[in-house]
């Protein structure tokens, strides 16, 4: 005999089938945990923990109301758990013993519908890593718009490119094989605690099984069309992600159509450092949208637009055709301020189609899902319209997309504009669709006539003035009569219900037609039911027809957040080439202009070349300029290869494969690395990756360091750059001994920021010019900074002491050797026979810990 009820038995023998989920269990009107869930949701949603009778001994329990789901789901899914959502799947009226219960869906981070869990303006991707042989498979899709890609990684630092990779997704959610983790690729060299990993087991699918799933779900002959199957690892991946969602969402995916490889040369390639310290999508000390690029540039009027436009910036083009095609649609609709005008008003009221394609292929669709669709599709031949005679090629091909107009007049035809937001309780379908339903429909509405004429009747009948007939949902149809006329009730009212002021009765004649009423009412809902899933079955194969508009109106959208964004901040179209140079009149950084309320942003240019022109050592104060010039060198490039017009009055734009940066740098204490440690992780991985049409900004490099190691590393890091790299190079820094390599090596170059000096006032005009600079005015900038006076008057002697070499130190000052000093010298001699190319991060950081250590012993 079990110990637990039949009820805790069944919810046992769910359980024990997810394990690894909070289990919701559906009793009635609420969702109940039981047992470890209890406690573990009690604690994350903040809700009474009590216990209930199960069996031999009370069971740990907690619950939420089921309409009040929404309020709770979206705690735990951002808190990394997944929930396993079991309902009840037959009628409890209809039940002989327990109510069948069935889980309907696993939700996870990474597999998010529901809009009120989303961000409108960003995916939300479930990502995949697996191996095979030396290849890295990643896989990556987001299951509300059904976007799937994947992409294969053979690299000699092919951990580090993952790991940009998985940065530039961001998945929420990331399944993992352990055949990687096993793998000697993989030893002591983990991806970090930046994103939830979730375990996958390599033995459910191997390079055999990894095809079956994927043809059994797209078709064989799509897999060859699109050339999936020489991508062994990138098909490992793929495989495990359809797996998981077949395991998860217990449906048949039929928004998620289409498998699309990428290659990372494809795009401009931008590590982590780099998007986090260039603020492409969000800023570093918030992590916010505002006072990004992104922000800057985001003028969309639709969430997939907004998506699109990210993606862009996430994945800048190296196509100097594609480019020149975004950057001529943006030139007209720029030039063109009514056909702009239009196109965003007619965008503006356009639902997010992607969404609506991926909840059509979904169970979650309701009628409002549909009207929102028809509504998008209403607008659609007049978009086609206002972009029929384009001269662009991107808004011609734009201007072909499909209208769809069946979808739009199944819809019309069939969903009543008042529909409800659920599927279950009727008002749905349209008068004169389905003659069945209609008849229902008339049933209900003579019912109410009946009511009406039923009440007036018993009043006459029994004298009573204040008698009404009225209906709830528990106690069905009633006549309520007041106490003070309870004399007057006939013999033939049967009492059902007992009030504080009134009592509640039925009659044999009002028992009928409630029977006769509300059996009417639940054939209708079941009918409308039933009517609502043909429709969707019947809209299901637009699927790809959907998505291919969506497509368009989200590229639309972005052609016209470009477009207006350049007329407001006049913006100029670039000239792209791939001459090497980097040629900007009077570049402003795009976001810094824009925080400047009452202050004119100080334009600047910027001038370089492969040859004579290609790495720049920019001196000069603090607070003077220098990283916003470098900066916004670096965002014009990006955003020039996206096809957006730049902030400048001319620019003439060489097509780079990577920017990379080295700017500031801030203690990673999760990952034991001190602030120098990060800076040199961060130039290990510039050194090892960057190439002659990279862009590379270097801000004050070596500062984590003593004076003379950090001199050292710089002088090596610039020599390296400009000896073996030869990418375009903007390098800030301090240490002055630097300028002279502008005299040393050709190629290099000196550039200052300028300052206009008084009495005692100093005035940092924001112009870079040519020529190094002769003092770093730092001390002017602590006493701007507030520093107390006795402070700075100190800071000033100390200067004069320096200056004239008499140092008034009270501790002598230990004597340090110069990496660069005469006579033999064994670090050089190593550096002299290392092979940099072949060298990981990790390995060139030990030799420099190992040099570090030999100039101490």
């Amino acid at each position: 005999m079990s110990k637990f009820t039949p009820m805790i038995e069944q919810y046992l023998d769910v359980k024990s089938k997810h394990q690894d989920a909070i289990l919701f269990f559906r009793l009635g009107d609420f969702y109940e945990m039981f047992f470890e869930d209890a406690v573990l949701a009690a604690r994350e949603l903040e809700i009474v923990l009590t216990s209930r009778d199960g069996g031999q001994q009370k069971v740990p329990m907690c619950g939420i109301p089921y309409h009040a789901v929404n309020n709770y789901l979206p705690r735990l899914i951002s808190r990394g758990y997944k929930v396993a959502i079991c309902e009840q799947v037959e009628d409890p009226k209809q039940a002989s013993g327990i109510v069948k219960r069935e889980v309907t869906r696993i939700i996870s981070p990474g597999t998010i519908i529901e809009d009120f869990m989303l961000d409108e303006g960003a995916n939300n991707y479930l990502a995949a890593v697996d191996i095979n042989e030396e290849t890295i498979g990643f896989a990556y899709i987001d299951i509300s718009t059904g976007e799937f890609q994947l992409t294969e990684i053979n690299s000699k630092n092919a951990l580090q490119d993952l790991q940009a990779e998985l940065q530039r997704v961001a998945p929420a959610e990331c399944l993992l094989s352990a055949r990687l983790t096993r793998n000697s690729l993989w030893e002591d060299k983990p991806l970090g605690n930046d994103f939830l990993f979730t375990g996958f087991p390599d033995d459910d699918l191997d390079l055999q099984q990894s095809r079956q799933v994927l043809s059994a779900h797209f078709g064989q002959e799509s897999l060859d069309e699109w050339e999936i199957t020489g991508c062994h690892a990138g098909a490992l991946a793929a495989a495990m992600i359809v797996s998981f969602l077949y395991t998860t969402q217990k449906s048949r995916l039929l928004h998620i159509d289409r498998l699309q490889i990428y290659r990372s040369s494809d795009y401009m390639e931008l590590d982590g450092f780099t998007r986090r310290n260039l603020e492409l999508t969000s800023t570093i000390r918030q992590n916010r949208k505002e006072g990004s690029l992104l922000d800057i540039l985001d003028q969309c009027r639709t969430p997939m637009g907004k998506r699109a436009l990210r993606r862009w910036l996430e994945q800048p083009l190296m196509n100097l055709e594609a480019i020149n095609k975004r950057l001529d649609g943006v030139e007209e609709l720029w030039a063109d301020i009514s056909l702009r005008q239009s196109g965003r008003d007619l965008v503006n009221k356009i639902y997010d189609l992607e969404r609506l394609s991926g909840k059509l292929g979904s169970p979650l669709l309701n009628p409002r899902d549909l009207l929102a669709l028809k509504q998008s599709l209403a607008l659609l031949p007049a978009v086609k319209d206002i972009l029929r005679d384009s001269r662009s090629e991107i808004l011609r091909e734009i201007a072909a997309l499909d209208p769809l107009a069946e979808v739009y007049d199944i819809i019309d035809s069939a969903i009543d504009e008042e529909a409800p937001l659920t599927v279950r309780e009727g008002g749905i379908i349209k008068s004169g669709y389905r003659e069945d339903i209609d008849e229902l429909k008339a049933l209900g509405a003579q019912g109410k006539n009946f009511l009406l004429e039923y009440e007036n009747r018993e009043k006459t009948r029994t004298g009573m003035k204040y008698l009404k007939v009225g209906y709830n949902k528990v106690f069905g149809y009633y006549i309520e009569v007041s106490k003070s006329n309870l004399s007057m009730v006939p013999a033939d009212y049967i009492r059902k219900q007992t009030l504080v002021n009134t009592e509640r009765y039925i009659t044999e004649e009002l028992k009928n037609y409630e029977d006769k009423i509300l059996g009417a009412h639940e054939k209708l809902y079941l009918l409308e039911y039933d009517c609502f899933m043909e429709i969707k079955q019947k809209l299901e194969p637009f699927i790809p027809a959907i998505q291919a508009s969506a497509k368009a109106v989200a590229e639309l959208d972005c052609l016209l957040s470009l477009a207006q964004v350049a007329f407001l901040n006049d913006y100029i179209r670039p000239h792209l080439t791939r001459d090497g140079r980097l040629e900007i009149k009077a570049g402003r950084h795009p976001v810094v202009e824009q925080s400047l309320n009452d202050t004119r942003f100080v334009p600047n240019d910027i001038m370089m070349d492969n040859r004579d022109n290609r790495f720049a050592i920019i001196t000069g104060p603090n607070m003077g300029g220098k990283s916003t010039y470098m900066r916004q060198a670096a965002l014009i490039n990006i955003m020039a290869q996206i096809g957006s017009f730049v902030p400048a009055d001319e620019a003439r734009i060489s097509i780079v494969d990577r920017v990379f940066t080295r700017v500031g740098a801030a203690d990673d204490l999760s990952a034991g690395q001190s602030t120098f440690m990060v800076e040199m992780v961060e130039l290990a991985h510039i050194l090892n990756h960057a190439t002659a049409n990279s862009l590379i900004i270097l801000d004050e490099i070596g500062r984590g360091t003593s004076t003379y190691d950090g001199l050292s590393i710089a002088q090596a890091v610039s020599e390296y750059i400009h000896d073996k790299v030869k990418a375009r190079t903007l390098f800030a820094t301090h240490y002055h001994e630097l300028t002279r390599l502008a005299e040393e090596k050709k190629g290099i170059v000196n550039l200052s920021v300028s300052v206009m000096e008084s009495v005692d006032t100093v005035t940092f005009l924001k112009k870079v010019l040519p020529g190094k600079a002769d003092k770093s005015y730092g001390i002017h900038v602590a006493q701007m900074a507030g520093l107390p006076r006795t402070v700075i008057d100190r800071s000033y002697e100390v200067l004069a002491a320096l200056e004239s070499a008499e140092i008034p130190a009270r501790h002598p000052e230990v004597q340090q050797i110069s990496l660069f000093e005469e006579g033999p010298n064994e670090i050089l001699e190593e550096l002299d026979h290392l092979d940099l190319d072949s060298l990981s991060a990790r390995e060139a950081l030990m030799i420099l810990y190992s040099w570090k250590e030999k100039r101490r012993g």
